[in-house]
């Protein structure tokens, strides 16, 4: 059974007994506690955590997932993949244990006939938490499993919770019995490489308190409403229906192994290590295409460092197979192939997702021929010291800078007869992680701040926004914060967070920044609102200070937002509409929005592009734009399901999250999109917009930012009255400006390069009295001394390897030349191969003047360069030179 009929099966089996069929959230997690979905159940988290109501009362769905802890375990394995599908069902204070269980035990076992996986009862296992005498009478009356294929383990394994206060409950796992080839029997408690979990069924009863690990908690008491949240891993039970040894032998990563394997001639069971690297090739390469389509880029931060750290291992393992040349696109295509069946959005953004791709392989390829220069760096180094061990803190730049994976450090100073400080690097691995860990456990403690507003909407209910429609309004305060805790009064001078039930108000979101303004209570009472916020869904938090008098919850209040603000937000927010659309007129899809932010008057649009936006389309772009606002276009916005808004074409944000209705605002015939934020009512209203340019800021993600309206227009007379101050200095016409200017730079260069002709000269004439002047230190002829300050680098280079040619016959020879530049000190030494046959090295003399002058250098034994911070120190630094070449020489 292929991959996708068994989601499909999945879902069709929950929907047909009253499951809401929810479809994959992205990738990108909308939790500031995650980076990417590590699990089914993430999505409904605010269900769980009693944050929101939850709109149907079961649910069903088969999550992408991405996790990376042990990647470097991946293909090592046959177990640890990053990129896995989470099938699940979910039940909010619906039916509990007595339904879950039959539900789940009918799917696995009935015939594929009738919709089931048609799995043989008699190899199932099922283990139980040590203390659920329910769930085990359950299966054993009910559904009628032998007991000798029940065991009851412990809270380790089977007992779930987040791991912070919050619900949690005990576990119910479904295992296969793969049979005796994979070890020895007695079930799941003895061997789970053979009885391998398939479902894990988690029954959310009791609520827990704070404590460390699986199993240091306390349990607090019941919850109010018992929840259902269960996990099948797709994977999992595709290799058991496919007869295959291991995950990575299914439908959709065994494509990508054969690929691999076409594209260098390596054949997947040939050889362990390279099986190694065929298994990271097809995981890492499927969850990359994955990770791209849900608007991830490769970056050196957050989630787009994991897709650049995935990508690059992938492409390194095709290199150690062989691979010479690119071979991204041959594997993005066939993995697009592979989950299109099940992802259909990947085929519609192949175009994207392949740019993107190919970029990072071509900035890769880039960098590994640089880290590799780095490299050489350090093993010369190595050499120098008299070691045969690479340092880790170096092999560590390597991987963390330059991204080479350890095993590519390790290969290639085995090359170069080293070997490598594994244990110092692992050190230092393990500190990463370990900062890394404690910053993931500081964020999740972040749930523990969010209970006061969590009380507030239990109390209050959601808060209304007439934003709209309305820029004032009154309403009731339902909820104050004064230091994060909910109280009752807040008076004059506090800092405080203000709950209305109903606001015009804009909380920030959607790259729109909050609106400000006042609230005036009912005592006389004024707040000045400086920030909006909704730190969980339903609850608009107004953040401000108390100017006057005493605010108290319960009273009335008025509610008024800066207009001339607001208006000015609402320009710029649908100036980046008509932007992205203009923007993916002129580049293609790929230029898909990758974060925004409208400001009053001006705004930043973020958008994917592999290489700079040519200047003459960024013209034509801004062109476009303000011929639309000069079309007079109505702006509106609609209310309707996600699939309507998709047969319409509305373009979505990546990575954004949406709900079953969705507002769709739509600027005429030109663009539609989803957006929740605030708009004008027509085009005209724009006035003007005016590009400012654009800029990178990661790999393949280009940046554009404008300003709109009077401040456009105000940027503009500023230009206006710089042209006309510069066409008077010139004497001509605006339009002959860029040839006048354009000239006299031309001219100014030439000068410039006919003084350095001539100081460069000047400089060189000095060689020969240098040679003349060279002094006989035992046997050696050192030729030292200061030539003029403000001699360049290159000149005092070529002024020194020239003094050291016109030192006559075979004696052994040492020129050491200084300048200042910059009022720091230069130095410049170089050795004769006689000198260097008497031991005396360019590289040694220069770290001894150097150090002299408080700074440092190198180079090779023939020339060599430093530098310092004291210029006073350099006939200290002379000095040195000549004791060096006395004692060596």
């Amino acid at each position: 059974m292929e991959s996708a009929e068994i989601r499909r099966r999945w879902l069709s089996f929950f929907e047909k007994r009253g499951h809401q069929v929810v479809p994959s959230a992205s990738l990108i997690a909308d939790d500031p506690t995650l980076l990417l979905v590590p699990a089914g159940m993430v999505p409904f988290k605010p269900y769980f955590l009693g944050e929101a109501t939850p709109p149907h009362p079961r649910a069903v769905s088969v999550q992408k997932c991405v996790r990376t802890p042990d990647i470097e375990e991946v293909g090592k394995t046959t177990r640890h993949g990053t990129f896995f599908q989470m099938c699940g069902n979910f039940s909010f204070g619906d039916y509990f244990k007595e339904r879950a269980i039959p539900l789940a035990w009918e799917l696995m076992t009935s015939p594929v006939a009738d919709g089931g996986y048609g799995l043989d009862p008699e190899r199932l296992w099922i283990t139980v938490y040590e203390e659920d005498d329910e769930a085990e009478r359950i299966w054993r009356d009910v559904v009628g499993v032998p007991a000798e294929r029940l065991q009851r383990l412990g809270m380790g394994p089977n007992f779930w919770s987040m791991g912070v206060p919050g619900p949690c409950g005990p576990c119910s796992e479904i295992h296969y019995d793969r049979g005796p080839e994979f070890g020895a029997e007695g079930g799941p408690a003895v061997n789970d490489e053979r009885y391998v979990e398939l479902w894990n069924l988690v029954f959310m009863q009791y609520e827990r308190g704070p404590g460390a690990g699986k199993e240091g908690y306390p349990i607090l008491g019941d919850l109010p409403a018992k929840n259902i949240d269960t996990g099948l891993g797709l994977e999992r039970l595709a290799m058991i229906l496919q007869g295959v040894q291991n995950m990575f032998e299914t439908d959709t990563l065994r494509v990508v192994i054969d690929k691999a394997g076409d594209l260098t001639g390596v054949r997947y069971g040939a050889g362990e290590d390279t099986d190694v690297s065929l298994r990271v090739v097809a995981d890492h390469m499927r969850t990359s295409v994955m990770l791209i389509g849900d608007g991830v880029t490769p970056g050196n931060e957050g989630r787009g460092y994991v897709l650049r750290r995935i990508m690059r291992r992938a492409i390194r393992n095709m290199r150690l197979l062989g691979a010479e040349g690119p071979v991204v696109r041959e594997l993005v295509d066939v993995v697009l192939t592979t989950m299109g069946e099940q992802y259909p959005e990947l085929l519609t953004e192949r175009r994207r997702i392949e740019t993107v791709a190919l970029a990072e392989e071509a900035a890769f390829l880039k960098t590994l021929k640089a880290g590799t220069n780095i490299f050489d760096l350090a093993v010369t180094e190595t050499r120098a010291a008299g070691s045969g061990v690479l340092p880790g803190d170096k092999a560590f730049l390597l991987h963390d800078t330059w991204g080479f994976p350890i095993d590519l450090t390790l290969e290639m100073a085995a090359e170069a007869g080293l070997s490598v400080d594994e244990g110092g690097f692992r050190r230092l691995m393990k500190e990463q992680r370990e900062r890394a860990k404690a910053d993931a456990r500081a964020k999740k403690q972040g749930h523990a701040d969010l209970s006061a507003y969590r009380q507030v909407a239990d109390a209050a209910g959601p808060s209304e926004f007439i934003g709209y429609s309305r820029t004032d309004g009154e309403s009731t305060v339902v909820g104050l914060l004064v230091d994060g805790v909910a109280a009752p009064a807040a008076h004059e001078g506090d800092e405080v967070e203000v709950v209305l039930d109903r606001t015009p108000f804009y909380a920030e979101g959607g790259g729109q920044l909050a609106d400000t303004g006042r609230i005036r209570l009912d005592s006389g009472a004024v707040i000045e609102v400086r920030d909006v916020q909704q730190p969980v869904p339903g609850v608009i938090v107004h953040k401000g200070e108390v100017q006057v008098g005493e605010a108290t919850v319960g009273a009335g209040a008025y509610c008024h937002i800066d207009v001339q603000r607001r208006r000015a937000i609402a320009r710029a927010h649908s100036a980046t509409h008509l932007t992205h659309q203009a923007l993916r007129d002129a580049l293609g899809p790929t230029a898909a929005q990758a974060g925004s932010e409208n400001s009053p008057g001006r705004f930043r649009f973020d958008f994917g592009s592999p290489a700079a936006v040519p200047g003459a389309v960024l013209t034509d772009v801004e062109q476009k734009i303000n011929e639309v606002l000069a079309r007079e276009l109505d702006v509106t916005a609609e209310v309707m399901s996600m699939d309507e808004a998709r047969k319409q074409g509305a373009i979505a944000e990546f990575g954004e999250k949406y709900g079953d209705r969705v507002r769709v605002v739509t600027i005429g015939d030109y663009s539609k999109e989803l957006c929740g934020g605030t708009h004008v009512h027509n085009t005209a209203q724009l006035g003007l917009v005016k590009l400012l340019g654009e800029s990178s800021i990661g790999s393949g993600v280009r940046r554009v930012e404008a300003l709109v309206g009077a401040d456009a227009y105000r940027f503009l007379a500023r230009e206006h009255a710089v042209v006309a101050q510069l066409t008077e200095l010139v004497k001509g016409r605006p339009e002959e400006l860029p040839e006048r200017v354009s000239g006299m730079l031309a001219r100014l260069k030439e000068a410039e390069k006919e003084i350095e002709r001539f100081r460069a000269e000047k400089v060189l004439q000095a060689a020969g009295s240098l040679a003349a002047g060279a002094r006989d230190v035992r046997g050696v002829a050192l030729a030292t001394g200061r030539v003029p300050d403000g001699t360049t680098p290159d000149d005092l280079r070529r002024l020194v390897l020239d003094v050291r040619a016109r030192i006559q016959g075979d004696r052994p020879a040492v020129v050491a030349l200084f300048t200042v530049v910059k009022d720091r000190p230069l130095t410049v030494v170089a050795t004769n191969e006689a000198a260097r046959e008497r031991g005396l090295k360019a590289g040694d003399l220069v770290r001894t003047a150097a150090k002299a002058l408080g700074g440092g250098g190198g180079g090779k034994p023939d020339v060599a360069q430093g530098g310092g911070q004291d210029p006073a120190a350099i006939d200290e630094a002379l000095a040195a030179v000549e004791r060096q070449v006395a004692d060596v020489a």
